[in-house]
């Protein structure tokens, strides 16, 4: 049978310099890794999933020096410098404040007149509509010019450019580097293009209404139809010349800068040539991305800083493949390089799900939260694993009592599932811990799991370990059952830590484990697979300590 797991090529994880090398580079020394594990494992008594493949997921290179979503910057304070500054500065920040405000009300006038009439009934812009009238985009220079006003306000009085924007006609789609929410308000006084923005956008007062009239293309980036939809927008409008360029930021997130991190792929699958452009903020005290700082306190210290630093800079136009194989997939790739090139920077296998990640483990009060990152372009890539479950196994691994590194030990990992560290749940834990360090990171989990789910035999495994296990009568698994299949494994929970786990199988919670239920559960935790080997075997599994 032909093995669908990934190629050990592909299983070395690529680390920040790999992700621009040949695939074939890192094939041999991925496959001499495996098979030393693999041997390593041996000695303590071998794997429990051998009966799957003897395949191993990849040893995990521990914590990434890189964290593409740090702000640089303190909190508060940073020193004697920046308080003196700050208190310098207090009267200025207070009329940048009010010319900030008096900015936003006039844009807001001026856009609110020129959508006077263009708008349907729910105040967004007609689907399908066509290019905004002259005279409305004449007015517009109002808005236009009171966002240049508003960068003026958070201290960019003057902004350095190089290179100029390459005629419409010629690159319809321009890409950026996200790092700020000041991107946004350079475009639109710079270029005022269509933009591609999360329907969540929308609602934001004042700033919504002003998006609307960039006929701005909404997204549900977790909605594959609004995905396809917004794709097709894009190729709409960026065939049609009386529209203005659309504007996309491929990276779907605010990063510090010092990382590009992976491309969505909605500005190169309608296959027009792309502009790249790259925005720098040099800066000595105060990092100016919008990383892992609160929106407050970034226009705070923005207002109270002499002078902020940006630099914009237009790259040459990059053209689709000429080749109709190499697909979306390689036209990013070639303008992700053109841009780390130009900033001197690392291109990466983090992506938005990567934030979202961080995020969630923020918002669960953990420290140290980048080591709970996974690079989810290089696992989605890998394994097909989608954000949505990756947040998914996040919670159960966030409900493992993880330590101030991020990392589960074999205890609570399997306490999680009501079962004691037996020697058999310690070898699976091993599985997962190939550093032996006695603890795993949730990308040791990730992988781990998704890496057993890719196990050729796995999915005829989970059907004959609940054919050998239900009821011939109900084709279902009754808590008896489960708890005999567990004795076999030489696992014997008490009748609370047994309701724990039969809990964990019985998804629709109606007391009984039906085959949906089954297969739902081990897809989602397929390492507990190992514990149904005696059966599938057709044999009693004996445990030697």
């Amino acid at each position: 049978m032909a093995s669908t797991s990934p190629s050990p090529a592909s299983l070395s994880t690529p680390l920040l310099s790999d992700s621009i090398a040949p695939a074939h580079a890192h094939a041999t020394n991925g496959h001499a890794t495996n098979h030393r594990h693999h041997d390593d494992d041996d000695s303590d008594g071998g794997d429990p999933f051998a009966f799957l493949s003897e395949d191993r997921p990849p040893r995990d290179r521990g914590p990434s020096p890189a964290d593409p979503f740090r702000n640089g910057t303190p909190a508060w304070g940073g020193g004697a410098y920046a308080w003196a500054r700050t208190l310098l500065l207090l009267p200025v920040a207070a009329v940048r404040l009010a010319l900030f405000g008096l900015a936003i009300a006039i844009g807001y006038a001026a856009t609110w007149v020129a959508l006077r009439g263009w708008v349907d009934t729910r105040g967004r812009p007609r689907e399908g509509g066509g290019p905004m009238p002259a005279w409305r985009r004449r007015l517009m220079w109002i808005t236009r010019i009171s966002a240049r006003c508003i960068l003026f306000s958070f201290g960019y009085h003057w902004i350095r450019k190089r290179g100029r924007p390459a005629p419409r006609e010629l690159a319809p789609i321009v890409v950026s580097n996200h790092i700020s929410y000041i991107e946004p308000i350079f475009f639109f006084y710079e270029l005022f293009p269509t933009i591609v923005s999360s329907e969540s956008h929308d609602a934001l007062p004042f700033v919504g209404t002003i998006i609307r009239a960039m006929q701005v293309i909404y997204v549900d980036r977790f909605s594959p139809a609004s995905r396809k939809a917004a794709v097709n927008e894009i190729k709409r409008k960026a065939a049609c010349n009386s529209f203005s360029w659309v504007l996309l930021f491929p990276e779907g997130t605010t990063t510090n800068g010092r990382f590009l991190i992976s491309f969505q792929h909605g500005a190169f699958i309608p296959g027009y040539p792309v502009q790249p452009v790259v925005v720098r903020y040099p800066h000595v005290h105060f990092d100016q991305s919008w990383g892992n700082i609160s929106l407050l306190k970034l226009m705070f210290k923005m207002f109270t800083q002499f002078h902020n630093f940006m630099e914009v800079e237009y790259l040459p136009v990059v053209y689709p493949p000429e080749i109709k194989q190499e697909n979306a997939l390689h036209f990013a790739e070639d303008t992700s390089y053109a841009m780390a090139r130009a900033l001197n920077v690392m291109p990466t296998s983090y992506s938005y799900g990567d934030s979202m990640i961080m995020a969630r483990a923020v918002e669960a009060g953990k420290v140290n939260c980048s080591n709970y990152m996974v690079e989810m372009a290089w696992v989605k890539d890998i394994y097909g694993v989608s954000t949505a479950e990756a947040m998914e196994l996040l919670e159960h691994f966030l409900a493992m009592n993880p330590d101030n590194d991020g990392r589960v030990k074999a205890q609570d990992f399997w306490a999680h599932f009501g079962l004691d560290c037996s020697p058999l749940c310690k070898k699976i834990f091993h599985y997962f811990d190939l550093g032996i360090k006695e603890s795993i990171t949730f990308r040791q989990f990730l992988v781990g799991c998704a890496h057993l789910r890719k196990q050729p035999l796995f999915q005829g495994a989970c059907k004959t370990a609940f054919e050998k296990c239900r009821d011939p009568e109900t084709s279902e698994i009754s808590r008896a059952q489960l708890t005999d299949v567990l004795r076999l494994s030489m696992l014997l929970p008490s009748d609370d830590k047994m309701l724990e786990l039969f809990k964990t199988f019985d998804i629709d919670g109606d007391e009984k484990i039906s085959k949906d239920d089954f297969m739902t559960c081990l897809g989602k935790f397929p390492f507990l697979i190992a514990f149904f080997a005696a059966p599938i075997n057709g044999e009693v599994y004996i445990e030697i300590v």
